[in-house]
């Protein structure tokens, strides 16, 4: 069986290392010097690892045959995919291969039929697990123990346990850890308030022009050196207009 355990990134350096954006959780073994990977496009491969070490949290690779900057940045995206015995396990018993959730059926601890899990999404904070609903609709559910306690490989079930909306974006809450009570839990959080957008100096000025234009003219005043006249009063008797 065949699996993905690593995506290769930008090129690192001069000499021809990569990064590689680990997909697996045991990139000891499956990424160790020796070892050969075949690739998606299948024209790269297969791959030889020459070396590899970790660099400021990142997984860097040497690889057979690539000694040169333009040569790693030839392999970018490219994935690497292992060959895994289908009856191999993880040493972890909390630790699965993909292959072994994908079909499972989705139900809710009250024994509530969710859906079929047709995906796990490997995401850089955690894991997802795409489950296909009944009506044809999907949700992403967190592949996190407070959310799915238990993988029953035996009865090919997955038991959840999600919190209010999760499988109804309409009446979503989101969930957020809240430190003070010691362990996370879901609690609602409140939408944020718009921000008012900062102008830019050409925009202020604008924005001083068109004030400027909008405002009423002063009265006018006498030019220097003359005095005003004042308006003639009517005469005693006689009609002001």
């Amino acid at each position: 069986m065949q699996l993905v355990v690593g995506r290769i990134g930008k090129a690192h350096g001069i000499k021809g290392q990569v990064t590689v954006e680990v997909r697996t959780d045991e990139p000891e073994l499956r990424l160790a010097p020796g070892a050969v990977l075949m690739t998606d496009p299948p024209s790269v491969g297969p791959l030889t690892i020459a070396d590899g070490r970790v660099h400021s949290g990142r997984l860097l690779l040497t690889i057979e045959g690539v000694s040169t900057r333009s040569g790693a940045e030839a392999l970018r995206n490219t994935l690497l995919i292992a060959e895994v015995d289908p009856e191999e396990l993880p040493e972890d018993p909390e630790e699965y291969y993909d292959h072994q959730l994908i079909g499972l059926d989705v139900v809710t601890a009250d024994g509530e039929a969710i859906g079929e899990l047709t995906e796990v999404v490997h995401l850089p904070s955690q894991d997802l697990l795409l489950v296909r609903r009944a009506d044809g609709r999907e949700v992403m559910i967190p592949f996190v123990h407070q959310i799915v306690p238990e993988i029953d490989l035996e009865n090919q079930r997955a038991v959840i346990t999600p919190p209010p909306g999760l499988l109804d974006a309409e009446n979503a809450v989101l969930a957020v850890s809240d430190p003070e009570a010691g362990e996370d839990r879901p609690r609602e959080r409140k939408p944020k308030k718009a921000k008012p957008k900062k102008l830019t100096a050409a925009e202020r000025a604008a924005a001083k022009a068109a004030r400027a234009a909008a405002r009423p003219a002063p009265d006018a005043k006498p030019a220097p050196g003359t005095t005003p006249q004042a308006e003639p009063k009517p005469e005693p008797g006689q009609d002001p207009s």
